[in-house]
Formats: structure tokens, C-alpha cells, sequence
């Protein structure tokens, strides 16, 4: 096949896989890069779930095709941290409006 793209089934693993990894470090640095008393708190809780939610999705889609489960353990717990961190900020939003 001339000029097209072939992704071997290995090769998309591993990039699902890195990337499911690089959405908790992403998730971490636009949490820090993110704050001071000027920050929009609405559209960092929404970035942060959506990332941690691609996290999860990517994590899953990895592990379905290649059976690697440390990889799978250290996504899930990592994304699934993030998103319990951004259900608890939206939480205390909420508790916090007058």
C-alpha cells in the first residue's frame, strides 16, 4: 500500500499506553500551571475530567488489546485519582457558592 498509513497492532498499544500515561502528568502540570486567585476554577475541573476521562478510555482500549495489566493497574489508578480530585474540587464549588 503506497502512501497510506499501516499502524501495527503493537505499535497502537503503545501509543495508547503512553498516552494514557501522559494524561495523568498533563492532568498534574495544568493543575500547577492553573492556579492563583485569577484562575477559572469551572474550566480547570472541566479540562481535568476530561483528560483523566480520556485517560481512563485509552487505558481500557490498551489493555483490550494487548492483556498488559501493570500498565493497566498504573492508568487507572493514576486517571481515576485525578478524576476523584476534580468530583471533590467540583464538590467543594458547589458547597462553597452562597
Amino acid at each position: 500500500m503506497r502512501g497510506g498509513v499501516v499502524l501495527h497492532k503493537r505499535k497502537v498499544v503503545d501509543i495508547l499506553g503512553v498516552t494514557s500515561i501522559l494524561t495523568v502528568i498533563t492532568s498534574i502540570i495544568f493543575f500547577y500551571i492553573q492556579r492563583g486567585p485569577n484562575a477559572d476554577i469551572y474550566f480547570g475541573i472541566t479540562i481535568l475530567s476530561i483528560l483523566s476521562i480520556v485517560g481512563i478510555l485509552s487505558a481500557i482500549f490498551s489493555w483490550l488489546m494487548s492483556k498488559r495489566h501493570i500498565l493497566l493497574i498504573i492508568a487507572l489508578l493514576g486517571n481515576g485519582f485525578v478524576l476523584v480530585f476534580t468530583f471533590f474540587l467540583l464538590l467543594a464549588m458547589g458547597i462553597s457558592e452562597p
